[in-house]
């Protein structure tokens, strides 16, 4: 197939440092070009890719401060892909809503993945004048505040197969990896590992929206003598993080999407100890890739019997669950599904 993926233009394909859903976009293009097929990605000109690169803007948005105003090279992005659109078998888009109003007047099936949260209140009327654009959830948690969207699809995030590698968790430590906010909770990881008696590391970003909840909430947590704080680390560094981690906490607070980090410490054979939340019970397998908990008191009893679980049986479930290649197959499925039905004149 001739495959358009049309991707964010804040971070590059695959991201410096932080960066879910270009990650996602990145791994999935890769995949999609080692099955064979032809692909096309519309992204910042520092993206790496396997596929034919089209850039739209020199850097990535958030690492270029010459630029003001952020939606002008989303524009430019709209404008190229609709002008080389009859090249194409499908178009992938991951802008969330801003590519409705193209896509759905070009002749050319395409999709949408929703990379984030909809829970929001200019969401549902939004859905309302778009609910025959076909969208893919990437948890079927992410769909309950939004059910009136046309969901084609829920397809897992994967990564590549060989991109992190099992470790043996002789750190001896406790990880937090992501982002410091206060859906994310790394106070709570902070108390968590307390409690366990555990140290705890913390690799996390710091986007400047969150740097007040920082300097109020964590900064003053980060002295006491379990905490240790490294900040923002690049994918070269994750295997080691992860792989010497006797667990990964993620006592999240808010309805996850997905939780890339999840699989990352899977793939690394690392125990994740998750709070209910969102898409967490789709991911974890409680009792066999880490446990799923309901409060702090619990997670830390959980930490305790994270030495029970196989770390070779957690990166097996990675292997058979959540490699970028399995992600890659899901997502040609539905590509052959929207092609037929647009052939056919009718709607998934």
């Amino acid at each position: 197939m001739k495959i358009a993926q049309v991707a964010p233009l804040t971070e590059a394909v695959p991201p410096k440092l932080y960066g879910g859903t270009e990650r996602v976009v990145a791994y999935l293009t890769d995949a999609l070009v080692e099955l064979g097929h032809e692909v096309t990605l519309f992204a910042s000109g520092d993206s790496l890719t396997k596929a034919k690169l089209a850039p739209i803007w020199p850097r990535a948005l958030r690492l270029d401060p010459s630029v003001k105003d952020h939606l002008a090279p989303i524009f430019m992005e709209l404008e190229t892909v609709a002008r080389r659109a009859d090249e194409f078998d499908v178009i992938h888009a991951h802008l969330d809503y801003f590519g409705y109003p193209l896509l759905r007047r070009l002749n050319v099936p395409s999709v949408t993945t929703l990379h984030g949260r909809l829970d929001l209140p200019e969401l549902p009327p939004l859905y309302g004048l778009y609910g025959d654009i076909p969208v893919v959830s990437i948890s079927d948690s992410q769909r309950e505040p939004l059910p009136q969207a046309n969901y084609v699809a829920t397809i897992h995030h994967g990564l590549p197969k060989n991109l992190l590698a099992q470790g043996d968790g002789a750190g001896g430590y406790l990880a937090f990896l992501g982002r410091i906010s206060p859906e994310k909770a790394p106070d709570a990881a902070i108390r968590i590992a307390a409690k366990s008696g555990m140290p705890l590391k913390i690799a996390a970003k710091i986007d400047r929206v969150d740097q007040e909840y920082f300097n109020s909430t964590i900064e003053p947590l980060l002295s006491q003598a379990h905490v240790e704080f490294i900040g923002e680390i690049g994918e070269h560094q994750k295997s080691e993080f992860l792989g010497n981690a006797a667990g990964l906490v993620f006592p999240i607070a808010w309805r996850e999407p997905f939780g890339l980090v999840m699989i990352e410490a899977m793939a690394c054979g690392t125990p994740v100890i998750a709070f209910e939340n969102g898409s967490v019970p789709e991911v974890i397998e409680h009792g066999v890739t880490g446990f799923i908990v309901q409060n702090e008191n619990e997670a830390a009893d959980a930490v305790k019997q994270i030495h029970t679980l196989d770390r070779s049986r957690i990166r097996a479930e990675f292997d058979r669950r959540f490699t970028a290649h399995h992600m890659a197959e899901n997502y040609l499925a539905l590509y052959a599904r929207l092609a037929k039905a647009k052939k056919h004149g009718t709607q998934l």
